[in-house]
């Protein structure tokens, strides 16, 4: 009686179509990414650096986007990043028409994550600010949830910053998919992605922080816009906030483009087999020769006697 129960909860609650399943795989990857990642810089600020550091903060964010994999990976394939995502359709690995529902799954994941980092800090938030939540100044806490430029850094230089470092991550990430190449072993896929964010956060981390990924960075911003820190954090930094959105998805494209390029194009194909159709038709082909050979013979024969 209790199996027959559970089986039609199951039967109940299960989603029928493949696209509900994959929002719902997008959202809640995206909403463990930014939960940990996020946290660790609020972990890291609100201590005042006693209870984190620069590599803590990497390590959130690569062990977030590896456990993101291992959440989502098996129904949509994990991309929790819409650079990611578009990248997958310019390489016919995703349907168009999916595109839209992935990148809303993302944004709204990324947004209950960073609610989520700010519920769980709450209190934190409230003794290190004074009930004063600012993006600038000795006590700023908006970047803990996005990204903002270093006073080097100039609007160009970082919107390259952002073409080149979610490019490196989208290569690499086609690399160890790519069934034509060495790839990684099947299951280990989520580990080896969660390094290429270590390797970024370690070399690509001094201008902005490395966001890479619109729904990541956007998300939590709008967040940030409507839970305290107001419209200043789309206003600071000479209105950066489009950079870590723009970036990432020329980024994506640019690195779906090369790697086709230069390695998967090149990949050996296996000719595709014979079909019964074109063997039938090969068969018949062969008896009448034979046929007509045979008939052929027996004219010369008689033609000789």
């Amino acid at each position: 009686m209790e199996k027959k129960q559970k089986k039609s909860m199951r039967q109940r609650c299960a989603l029928k179509h493949g696209i509900f399943k994959e929002f719902l795989a997008e959202f809640l990857g995206t909403f463990v990414l930014v939960l940990f990642g996020c946290g660790s810089v609020a972990q890291t600020v609100l201590s005042r650096n006693t209870l984190g550091e620069p590599l803590t903060v990497h390590i959130g964010f690569s062990v977030g986007l590896m456990m993101a994999a291992y959440v989502a990976g098996g129904v949509s394939g994990g991309h929790v990043n819409p650079a990611v995502s578009l990248a997958m359709v310019i390489l016919g690995k995703l349907k168009i028409w999916k595109f839209p529902f992935y990148v809303l799954a993302q944004f709204l994941g990324a947004f209950a994550g960073a609610a989520a980092v700010f519920g769980l800090y709450y209190d934190a938030f409230m003794d290190f600010t004074s009930g004063i939540l600012s993006v600038t100044g000795i006590n700023a806490t908006g970047h803990i949830f996005a990204s903002y430029p270093a006073r080097h850094l100039t609007v160009l230089g970082g919107f390259i910053d952002q073409v080149v470092g979610t490019g490196m991550l989208v290569l690499c990430i086609l690399a160890i998919i790519d069934d034509g190449n060495i790839g990684a072993p099947k299951g280990v896929e989520p580990l080896a992605i969660g390094l290429i964010i270590m390797a970024i956060g370690v070399s690509m981390g001094l201008n902005c922080g490395y966001p890479l990924n619109p729904a990541r960075d956007l998300g939590p911003r709008l967040f940030t816009a409507v839970a305290g820190w107001g419209m200043e954090v789309f206003s600071t930094g000479n209105h950066w906030w489009w950079i870590p959105v723009v970036g990432p998805m020329v980024g994506g494209v640019v690195a779906a483009v090369v790697y086709y390029a230069f390695i998967e194009l090149h990949h050996p194909r296996a000719e595709p087999e014979p079909t019964h159709e074109v063997e039938e038709e090969e068969e018949e082909e062969e008896e009448e020769d034979d046929e007509g050979n045979s008939i052929k013979d027996k004219y010369e024969m008689i033609t000789m006697s």
